[in-house]
């Protein structure tokens, strides 16, 4: 069961590094990785659970996040009401962004991340709309478009993959400057 002791935090190398392709069939390892990566984000999104494990609560989760170099992704975004079904619940094997709206989103309180212990105020400006390439657990290709949290969502968790933090997106002299055009979620 991976938990908070797992994650790695900012400064370790491993989240700078740009995550190895994964090749099919993936080994029975990879394939506990993604059931043990999509069972944590749901842990952590149980409030008794959380406590009781001590877990922050997560939408996504990268493998680089546990210090393992592979393009793997966890996604699991609750659906609006509470008793609602999951609005996204996907593990994503080399995700890769191929289309992108022009226009831009960002969440109105700002992004946090699982490896990162402190909060950082500021808009992370991002595509509002993404058409996403990746493979299933099975090796099944598929092309999908996301939009709005999701979108934001996906595009944080594939920057993982590529040795990005959410940060590196903010203005450091006007955190919370934005141009007219950016939609503003949430």
């Amino acid at each position: 069961m991976i938990t908070m002791e797992d994650i790695v935090r900012e400064g370790h190398p491993a989240l700078r590094k740009i995550a190895k392709e994964m090749s099919h069939p993936i080994t029975p390892d990879e394939r506990t990785l993604a059931e043990d990566m999509m069972a944590f984000l749901k842990n952590s999104q149980d409030p008794e659970l959380s406590e009781e494990l001590g877990l922050r609560a997560g939408v996504g989760l990268a493998a680089p996040q546990l210090d393992i170099s592979k393009r793997m992704i966890a996604l699991l975004i609750p659906g609006e009401y509470e008793d609602d079904p999951p609005e996204l619940e996907l593990v994503m094997i080399n995700p890769k962004v191929v289309s992108h709206s022009v226009a831009d989103a960002c969440l109105k309180d700002g992004e946090g991340c699982l490896s990162v212990d402190r909060e950082i105020p500021g808009f992370v400006v991002r595509h509002s709309r993404i058409t996403v390439t990746y493979q299933d657990l099975d090796g099944n290709s598929f092309k999908k478009r996301f939009k709005g949290y999701a979108a934001i969502v996906i595009q944080h968790e594939i920057d993982h993959l590529n040795g990005i933090m959410f940060y590196d997106y903010i203005n450091n002299q006007e955190p919370f400057e934005l141009s007219d055009d950016v939609k503003v979620i949430g």
